[in-house]
Parts: C-alpha cells; sequence; structure tokens
C-alpha cells in the first residue's frame, strides 16, 4: 500500500486508502488522514470527493453527533454531483443509487441519538431510493441495514451497529 501520509493526486485514492487504514483498524490515523483532506478539498472543492470523504468519515465516529455532522455534509455534497461527474470516477453509477446509503446513515444517527422521527423520515426516503440500487451484494446490504435500523427505531433502541467491514 502507497504511503497514506503522501496525498496522493487524486483525492479518490486518498480517501480510499484512508479507508483501508480505517477498516484494518487504524481509526484514528485514518480519521487524521481524511480530515486533512477535508481541508485541503475545502467545503467548495468538488462534490464527488467532499460526498466520499464525509461519508467514509462519519464511520470513523463513535459518537452519534459527529457521525451526523459528516452524514449530514455527504448528503449535502450529493445533491451537487452530476451523474456525469459520478461515471468520470465509477463508470455506470448513477447518483441517485447514492442516496439509501446517504439517509440509512443520517436514519442510523439519528436513531443513536433517539431522535426518532428524524429517524424514520431518513429510512422513508432511504426506502424510497433503494429501487436505484442493483441487486448485487451491495444493494443486498444496504436493503437489510435499512430493515434493521428500521426495526431498532420501532423498538426504540439506541445502541450503536457494527457497519460492514468494521
Amino acid at each position: 500500500m502507497p504511503d497514506p501520509a503522501v496525498s496522493p493526486t487524486n483525492p479518490m485514492e486518498a480517501i480510499t486508502e484512508a479507508v483501508a487504514l480505517g477498516r484494518s483498524g487504524e481509526v484514528d490515523t485514518a480519521r487524521d488522514l481524511l480530515l486533512k483532506l477535508w481541508r485541503e478539498i475545502g467545503v467548495l472543492g468538488d462534490p464527488l470527493h467532499r460526498c466520499a470523504l464525509a461519508h467514509h468519515l462519519a464511520d470513523l465516529y463513535d459518537d452519534p453527533a459527529e457521525s451526523l455532522i459528516w452524514d449530514l455534509r455527504a448528503l449535502d455534497a450529493a445533491d451537487a454531483v452530476t451523474d456525469e461527474r459520478l461515471q468520470a470516477e465509477h463508470a455506470g453509477l448513477i447518483v441517485a443509487g447514492l442516496y439509501p446509503s446517504l439517509h440509512l446513515n443520517l436514519a442510523d444517527d439519528y436513531r443513536r441519538l433517539g431522535s426518532f422521527d428524524a429517524a424514520r423520515r431518513h429510512l422513508t426516503a432511504a426506502e424510497d431510493h433503494a429501487p436505484h440500487l442493483d441487486d448485487d451484494p451491495y444493494g443486498r446490504m444496504i436493503r437489510a441495514a435499512i430493515v434493521g435500523v428500521a426495526e431498532a427505531v420501532g423498538c426504540g433502541d439506541t445502541s450503536p451497529r457494527q457497519p460492514p467491514g468494521r
């Protein structure tokens, strides 16, 4: 793996490297690298980079309030991404396919904070966008997570859930 302390030319490569570090247990290092990259990209930087970075950075916080901040930033950035820009980075993807996961994460943040009405609104949005997911392992994982978070909301459960790969 390339040295993550050196930012590659492509921010998506830096994001991918940091995510791999986080998944390997180096959460603090991954978070620090993503925060550094966030400062480099800036709040007016490429919306796709901001969306991906914020989406993954949210997963590196155990505190649901901190996770919520980054998940809101990811959703906000996604609203500025175009299909053309997304396909330039990942052929065949459409922006609508990002929304199920983005809303799912927000629903889970709100659930963990005990804000069940807000969680339900984002679960509804995740379900509304779920038809844009492929019927592949990723799509099935997101759909199953939507069901799992909905069940937790229904029970008033605010305990943390472990995301896949963590």
